[in-house]
C-alpha cells in the first residue's frame, strides 16, 4: 500500500488543484501512468504515478486546492487485486474450502510489534487486509450469512453503500462480480453510510445530489462541504464551481511569478557577467548536419546552446546545484531548467533531467517536447522537477542579451540573446561573424566573479568544439 502525494514541483511550489482525475477506483496503473492532472498557479500538469498497483482509494476530490505532500489517492499493491475485475464477492450458496485455523501462539511467546504504522481507513469502513476476508452482511426481506470480499470490492461496495448479500451473482457459477456491484449502486441513490448519518443529522435530502465518489455516491466529505455552503447562505449544491478564464490564469500564474522574483531579489545577492561568443564553428556544423536530414530532424541553434551549458556546469560545479541555509549544494548531475514562455502569458520552466549525458540530437528532442508539452497543456509533473541551472533565451524574441534573475533556491542562471552577424576582428583582418551575448547571473554567496568568468570560458569551449556537442562525453 502506497499514498499518491501532491507533488513539489518547484521550490515555490505551496500547494497544488487536483483538475481532473484520470483513473478511477478499480484502475490497474503503472509507474510512469498519468493518473491526475494538477494545476500549479503556473500551468495544469499531467501527473505520473510511481508505484504499480490498482487504485483503492480517491481521498481527493477535483477542484479542492491541496497543499503539497497531502495524500491524494491510495495504490495498493497488484497483488491484493491481481483478479479484482472478475472476483469479488463469493455468495453464501457457493460451495467453500474450510478455512484453516492457525496454530496458538504459547503465552510466553510475546506479540510481535507492528513494522510499520497501520494505513487510515474511512470511518466506519473494515480495514483492508492483503487477502479476502468474511465481511458479514445484512439486508431487508432475508437473512445473510458472512460472503468474501476482496480489499477492492469491500471498497466498492462501502462506497455505493450496497449490501453485497442482496445481490444475484451473474459470474461462472453464481460468483458476485464488481460488476454486479456497480449495477446495483447505479440503479439506486448511493451514498456512505457515514454520509447518509451526517445527512440524518444535518436535515439533509441527498434526492438529486451527485456527489464525489464513483459513480456520483455521496461521501462524507460532500455532506462536510453542503454543510459549509448553507451556513454561508449559499444553495446547497456540488456542481462544479466554472472553470477560470484565461485572464484568471495569466492573473494567478503573473502572482505566483511575482511571488518568486520577489523573493529572489530580496534574498539573492547577484553578480552579473558577460561574453560575445563566435558561433561560426557551431552554426557550420550544424547548417552541414541538417541539410543531409529531413526538416522534423534538423538541430535548432537553441539545442546546441543547451548542450553547450550543460556541459559547462559539469565543469563548474559550483554553479550548478542549490542554496541551502549556509552553503551551495552542488548536484551530482546537470538537471537543465529552460524557460518557454506561454502564448497566453507567463512562463513555465521545464526541465531536462540530466542534460549533460545527452547527445545533441536528444537534447534537441527533449527541448521539442517540453516546448509543444508547455503551449499545449502537456507537461507531466516529472517534466517540472527542480533544476540545478536555468536558461533563458531571449534571442527569438529579438533581444540582444537578457539579464535574468535566478530562481531560488539554485545559485546561477545563464542568458543567451539574439543571434546575429556582429564585427568580428581575427588577426588583423575584420569580418563578419554569428554570434550571441551570453550573460550570466550567479549568486556571490556561493560563488565569485572568477568561477563565472570560467563558467563563461567553458561554454565558449562548447560552442566552438563541435566534436563535444555532438554527443554526450565518454
Amino acid at each position: 500500500m502506497s499514498d499518491f502525494l501532491m507533488p513539489s514541483l518547484g521550490a515555490d511550489m505551496e500547494e497544488g488543484t487536483i483538475v481532473e482525475w484520470r483513473v478511477s477506483v478499480g484502475d490497474r496503473v503503472t509507474r510512469g501512468d498519468v493518473v491526475a492532472v494538477v494545476n500549479t498557479d503556473k500551468a495544469d500538469l499531467d501527473m505520473e504515478v510511481f508505484t504499480t498497483g490498482v487504485v483503492e482509494e480517491l481521498l481527493v476530490p477535483e477542484g479542492v486546492r491541496t497543499p503539497v505532500g497531502t495524500p491524494l489517492a491510495r495504490i495498493g499493491s497488484g497483488d491484493d487485486a491481481t483478479n479484482a475485475a472478475q472476483e469479488a464477492i463469493v455468495p453464501t450458496d457457493a460451495p467453500t474450502e474450510p478455512t484453516p485455523q492457525p496454530e496458538p501462539t504459547p503465552r510466553s511467546t510475546p506479540a510481535p510489534e507492528p513494522t510499520s504504522r497501520p494505513q487510515p481507513t474511512p470511518p466506519s469502513e473494515p480495514a483492508h487486509r492483503p487477502t479476502p476476508d468474511p465481511v458479514p452482511t445484512g439486508g431487508v426481506g432475508r437473512h445473510h450469512a458472512s460472503v468474501v470480499l476482496s480489499p477492492l470490492v469491500r471498497r466498492l461496495a462501502y462506497d455505493l453503500a450496497v449490501d453485497p448479500g442482496l445481490l444475484h451473482g451473474t459470474g461462472p457459477g453464481g460468483r458476485i462480480t464488481r460488476d454486479d456491484v456497480e449495477r446495483a449502486g447505479h440503479h439506486r441513490h448511493s451514498a456512505t453510510p457515514r454520509a447518509r448519518r451526517l445527512a440524518r443529522e444535518r436535515d439533509f435530502n441527498l434526492d438529486g445530489v451527485t456527489g464525489t465518489g464513483p459513480r456520483g455516491a455521496v461521501r462524507a466529505g460532500d455532506i462536510e462541504r453542503l454543510t459549509a455552503r448553507r451556513a454561508s447562505a449559499e444553495r446547497p449544491t456540488l456542481a462544479p464551481t466554472p472553470a477560470p478564464s484565461d485572464e484568471d490564469r495569466r492573473r494567478v500564474a503573473r502572482s505566483a511569478i511575482a511571488r518568486v522574483m520577489e523573493r529572489a531579489w530580496r534574498e539573492i545577492p547577484h553578480y552579473r557577467l558577460s561574453s560575445t561568443i563566435d558561433l561560426e564553428p557551431a552554426l557550420g556544423w550544424l547548417e552541414a548536419l541538417n541539410a543531409q536530414r529531413p526538416p522534423r530532424e534538423r538541430i535548432l541553434p537553441a539545442a546546441a546552446l543547451l548542450r553547450a551549458t550543460a556541459l559547462a556546469a559539469t565543469e563548474v560545479r559550483e554553479l550548478n546545484g542549490w542554496w541551502t541555509e549556509d552553503a551551495v549544494r552542488p548536484s551530482d548531475v546537470v538537471d537543465l531548467g529552460t524557460v518557454v514562455s506561454l502564448r497566453q502569458g507567463g512562463v513555465v520552466t521545464p526541465t531536462i533531467a540530466d542534460a549533460a549525458a545527452l547527445g545533441i540530437d536528444e537534447t534537441m528532442v527533449a527541448l521539442r517536447r517540453l516546448v509543444a508539452g508547455a503551449r499545449t497543456g502537456g507537461l507531466r509533473g516529472s517534466d517540472m522537477g527542480e533544476a540545478s541551472i536555468t536558461v533563458t533565451n531571449l534571442g527569438d524574441q529579438g533581444a540582444d542579451e537578457v539579464h535574468g534573475v535566478i530562481r531560488p533556491p539554485q545559485v546561477a542562471l545563464v542568458g543567451f540573446g539574439r543571434i546575429r552577424s556582429r564585427p568580428w576582428v581575427e588577426g588583423s583582418t575584420v569580418g563578419a561573424h554569428r554570434s550571441v551575448i551570453v550573460t550570466l547571473a550567479a549568486d556571490h554567496r556561493a560563488s565569485d566573479g572568477r568561477t563565472g568568468s570560467r563558467f563563461l570560458h567553458m561554454l565558449e569551449r562548447a560552442l566552438t568544439d563541435p566534436d563535444r556537442l555532438a554527443g554526450p562525453p565518454s
